[in-house]
């Protein structure tokens, strides 16, 4: 199997607008959609993650509007970042996905499982909350403090965002970003200032926006995070569980916001038995 250091980008045209997506794994079967997080492009999912769900599953990872490789503006609102998701599903000519969604991509997948439930058979959240959540508009401060430290310390803010500052979670944030550097050619460029306003803006309102009833996603959820997450609390993600009626929660420990990430060696394997389950 090709490893996704060297998946190529390919480019689909979405009602005028140039999409770009990578896809990996097996061509049969129902294909996991990967929803991306705040900042990032297919360049920063981790490739232990994406290999090893790639390994017995047909994985699509794609930018949306506005983002890396795709064409347009960043939409400022997560549900028209879940209607492009929608789109882009449909003009790949999928009528049955598992949706994996980490951080702000997990409230991407709930709104896309919300308006569309019979493209959705399975949803993995990892990082997230639910709409409305406590704290969540509070992403500003947060990230805010975490670029300030970056820029003083001359790191990547996912230093600070993705894991705890203790010997372990440095060790991670370590592997990971060397995980990230495998890629060496065919890189899409890195998101710009407007998209990362537009996706900060879409995150503090969902934070102040009224909750959905997310009693009316019935496929079966896997949420997952770290135990100390300083993004999206853990407690959110216990309550994003327990709002939705089939789902199960798993909590990593001493682990962050990429607590997937840093745990990727239980992690891949629990979301491959989630997503084989009768």
């Amino acid at each position: 199997m090709t490893a996704w250091k060297d998946t190529p980008t390919r480019y689909l045209d979405v009602d005028g607008v140039r999409i770009a997506y990578r896809e990996l794994g097996p061509s049969v079967g129902v294909p996991v959609v990967f929803l991306h997080h705040f900042t990032a492009t297919p360049d920063d999912w981790d490739p232990e993650v994406i290999n090893g769900i790639a390994a017995t599953h047909r994985v699509i990872a794609f930018d949306n509007r506005g983002v890396g490789g795709s064409g347009s503006t960043v939409p400022t609102s997560i549900d028209d970042m879940a209607a492009d998701a929608i789109t882009v599903i449909g003009a790949l000519g999928l009528d049955k996905v598992d949706l994996f969604g980490f951080s702000l991509g997990g409230g991407v997948a709930q709104v896309v499982a919300l308006h569309a439930p019979d493209l959705v058979r399975r949803i993995v959240l990892a990082g997230t909350g639910p709409r409305g959540g406590g704290g969540i508009d509070k992403m500003a401060t947060i990230v805010g403090g975490a670029y300030l430290k970056a820029a003083l310390t001359r790191q990547d803010p996912r230093n600070y965002l993705f894991f705890p500052r203790t010997p372990e979670g440095k060790r991670a944030a370590a592997a990971y970003f060397d995980r990230l550097a495998q890629r060496s050619t065919d890189r899409v460029r890195a998101i710009s200032l407007q998209a990362r306003l537009a996706q900060l803006r879409a995150i503090i309102a969902g934070g102040r926006a009224a909750p959905d009833d997310l009693s009316a996603i019935t496929q079966p959820v896997l949420v997952a995070n770290g135990d100390h997450d300083v993004m999206v609390a853990s407690e959110h993600s216990v309550d994003l569980a327990n709002r939705l009626p089939n789902a199960k929660v798993v909590i990593y420990p001493d682990s962050g916001h990429g607590g997937v990430f840093q745990h990727h060696r239980e992690f891949v394997p629990e979301v491959l038995a989630f997503l084989d389950a009768p």
